[in-house]
């Protein structure tokens, strides 16, 4: 009893120091504070979108895929070599002869590899075919790619603009929380009457409601990028770079050249017109005898032996085949038929995306011309509607503006900064179109 006692009170005393241990060590280890923000500049939103973004994978599959299909067509002309082994039993006639006449003896013994080879035209045009086809795809997966910078890029910006609008707000409401105030002071000091309070006070509703919008509009855009770049879902980031930063526009002659050399919608159909070609040169090709060789070495026995009483069993053979083509019920012709019909209109899809590229190219290049020139408009209005309202607020002060006036200059200053916030967007987003064509984006 006194021993049972005693190990208690020993286990209670050791697990009081443990406590006290633990205690002690925590006090002495800094306490852990949680991750900031994640600074993301747009090259790493590119990255992460392009990691997690379905359709871009999907075309990127695609073209792995057509990668690996070129390689089974260029792999199908080479020499196949195989080995066949089997033991083919038949009921037998008596002293050794048998029944069917397919088998050689009673009891015979296939083990033999086999070289394979054929010479075939329709062979070499679906190697070709194959290629053009791998090359298109490529060249679609590079479209897929240039069409999520654009996605990524309007999703950056507007996130980088609603920021700058939330901030505009605040300070918007701000200054009509100070007007408000002003017009209280002036009215009892008798300098103004009861109705420009009324008027500072709807106005401050106004500001507080456009703030809450204001927040509203940053939390979608925050969210809507956070789907596109993180495969997790989060939220803690923080935006690189600078929405108004100086990027230029390219010239024209340089955007022309780029798209002429980099364009992947004209490689991609001049690859179809390729792929095509190769078709109808694969259909005509089954007009044409095809010639296959194959050569045999092993044993074909009736005993599974190298030698049977005496005699050598190890041997070889070869076999030349030539299959000439007489009639098909005009299957063959039909199929070259659909091969022309489809390479004819992949030529006009070439066409077509010729033409679609010098009428995208001038429109694409008028539209970043236009939000740049605005764009300098839009800040100069921007500063020009703080000043106003600058001026107009001193004025209120010594009795030289009325209350409307006041209230007019903080709306035109909030639609301007907005709109300037707006135009640094649409500047952005029309170098990013400009880049699906040239496959250059354009940024600091």
């Amino acid at each position: 009893m006194h021993l049972v006692r005693g190990c208690s009170k020993l286990r209670g005393y050791v697990v009081v120091c443990l406590i006290c241990s633990a205690a002690a060590v925590a006090q002495q280890q800094p306490a852990l504070s949680p991750p900031g923000p994640l600074r993301l500049t747009l090259q790493d939103a590119l990255d992460r979108a392009r990691r997690n973004s379905v359709s871009y994978q999907a075309a990127l599959t695609d073209a792995g895929l057509a990668r690996e299909d070129r390689n089974q067509a260029r792999d199908a002309l080479l020499p196949s070599v195989a080995y066949n082994s089997s033991a083919i039993y038949t009921q037998g006639a008596g002293e050794g002869n048998v029944r069917f006449i397919a088998n050689n003896a009673v009891h015979e013994y296939v083990s033999q590899g086999n070289v394979h080879e054929t010479f075939d035209l329709a062979g070499v045009a679906g190697m070709r075919r194959a290629g053009a086809a791998a090359a298109a795809a490529k060249a679609r997966a590079e479209i897929a790619s240039r069409g999520l910078v654009v996605t990524v890029v309007r999703s950056y910006y507007t996130a980088a603009a609603a920021q700058q609008k939330l901030e505009a707000a605040q300070r918007a409401a701000d200054e009509g929380e100070r007007f408000l105030h002003l017009t209280q002071q002036l009215e009892n000091g008798g300098e103004v009457a009861h109705s420009d309070v009324i008027k500072a006070g709807l106005q401050v509703n106004d500001r507080r409601r456009q703030l809450q919008e204001a927040r509203l509009a940053l939390l979608n855009a925050r969210l809507d990028l956070a789907v596109l770049i993180f495969s997790d879902f989060s939220t803690n980031f923080e935006l690189a770079e600078d929405l108004h930063a100086s990027v230029p526009l390219p010239a024209l002659p340089e955007v022309q050249q780029r798209a002429a050399r980099d364009n992947p919608d004209i490689r991609a159909a001049l690859e179809t017109v390729r792929e095509t070609g190769h078709d109808v040169t694969a259909s005509r090709a089954e007009y044409l005898p095809s010639l296959s060789l194959d050569y045999f070495y092993g044993i074909d026995a009736a005993h599974f032996a190298t030698r049977t009483a005496g005699i050598q069993n190890l041997g070889s053979s070869a076999a030349v085949t030539l299959n000439i083509p007489l009639w098909n019920w005009g299957a063959t012709q039909s199929r070259f038929r659909q091969a022309e019909l489809r390479h004819d209109q992949a030529k006009r899809e070439l066409s077509l995306a010729q033409r679609k590229l010098l009428a995208e190219l001038q429109s694409l290049y008028a539209e970043a011309e236009t939000a740049s020139t605005e764009l300098d408009s839009l800040g100069k209005s921007a500063e020009l509607s703080k000043e106003s309202l600058r001026l107009t607020t001193l004025r209120y002060k010594d009795g030289e503006s009325s209350v409307l006036e006041v209230v007019d200059a903080q709306t035109t200053a909030t639609a301007t900064d907005a709109a300037y916030q707006d135009g640094a967007v649409r500047y952005r987003v029309a170098l990013a179109n400009l880049q699906t064509l040239t496959g250059v984006l354009t940024a600091p």
